[in-house]
């Protein structure tokens, strides 16, 4: 037998190919994956004695989910980390290492619905223009901003932004998501004029380093920006501004999509700008604002009030 059948660093070697070469997931994702499949190594070999991965079988994971409990995990990370060991135990199936799957029978932890931390458009207008455009960089920061409230970017989206993918003059933007999946998002006027101005005034006077000519937002020393400089420039507008809440990039993403559904966005177009690969992904952003839900019912419900009353004055007109 080789050893990438009894082997546990072997096995995760191969697991980390796997995910990066034949699913082609993102640098961060592969990781996520990795870190969680590390914790169950060693809470299998560790404290199970289990030798090989070929030895795993079912009352090992109920132990690790209950370790997993025991230690206060949240329900949705008990769920994420079994998702990464079921994925662990397709790949060696795949391999033809194991037979069969030791954990089909066992059901995730229904995860938490946690609606997300969402800004008003004022709280948005208020943390853009508290960027300090005193600072040289203040020209980039307030570009990063308007880019993340009008595309909807994931933080890695935007730091990995390339010039030859945005269109300032069509108001387009290519964006790589998840997967390394391609997509189109528009991008408003707002942030076009922003982006326009940081190219002007910043962008021009600094020397990319190589491999990163073609980065649309860089720091000083002219390397892309990382996603910790993402967030602390984020957090000095966010306290500048006075917001209490708990701001990070991805509120502005998730405010973006929120807005337009309360606006009566379509829910797929919403979901295609996101990248989300699932329309249920996107449909948590339909319960974010009870009030939205009423003013829909009460707008297109034939039997409320709205709506008989804009019937009868529909009925009137016609009659006069």
């Amino acid at each position: 037998m080789s050893p990438r059948a009894t082997d546990w660093n072997s096995a995760v070697q191969g697991y980390n190919d796997y995910l990066t070469l034949e699913r082609g997931l993102s640098k961060n994702s592969v990781m996520a994956y990795m870190r969680d499949i590390r914790q169950f190594m060693q809470f299998a070999h560790g404290e199970e004695g289990v030798k090989a991965p070929m030895d795993i079988e079912l009352p090992h994971v109920e132990r690790f989910l209950g370790h997993l409990y025991d230690r206060g995990l949240a329900r949705n990370s008990q769920a994420r980390m079994l998702s990464g060991v079921r994925s662990f135990c397709k790949y060696r199936r795949i391999e033809g290492i194991m037979d069969s799957d030791p954990i089909q029978l066992i059901e995730a932890p229904r995860p938490e619905r946690r609606l997300p931390d969402v800004l008003s458009v004022g709280e948005i207008e208020s943390i853009i223009g508290a960027v300090d455009m005193s600072r040289r960089e203040g020209v980039r920061n307030k570009a990063m901003l308007e880019v993340l409230y009008s595309c909807g970017l994931r933080v890695s989206e935007l730091i990995d932004l390339q010039m030859s993918k945005v269109d300032l003059i069509d108001g387009l933007v290519r964006v790589i998501g998840k997967g390394n999946k391609e997509r189109v998002v528009p991008i408003g006027q707002q942030a076009c004029d922003s982006i326009d101005d940081y190219l002007s005034h910043y962008r021009s006077n600094v020397i990319p380093l190589k491999g990163h000519e073609d980065t649309l937002f860089l720091g000083r020393q002219g390397r892309k920006m990382t996603r910790q400089m993402a967030f602390t420039m984020l957090k000095r507008s966010v306290v500048a501004a006075g917001i209490r809440k708990n701001v990070s990039p991805h509120t502005f993403r998730h405010s973006f999509a929120t807005h337009l559904i309360e606006s009566g966005a379509d829910l797929r177009a919403v979901q295609e700008m996101l990248g989300h690969a699932q329309i249920t992904t996107t449909e948590i952003y339909t319960h974010l604002d009870g009030r939205f839900l009423k003013n829909q019912v009460n707008q297109y419900h034939p039997r409320s009030e709205e709506a008989e009353n804009s019937l009868a004055d529909a009925k009137s007109g016609t009659e006069s």
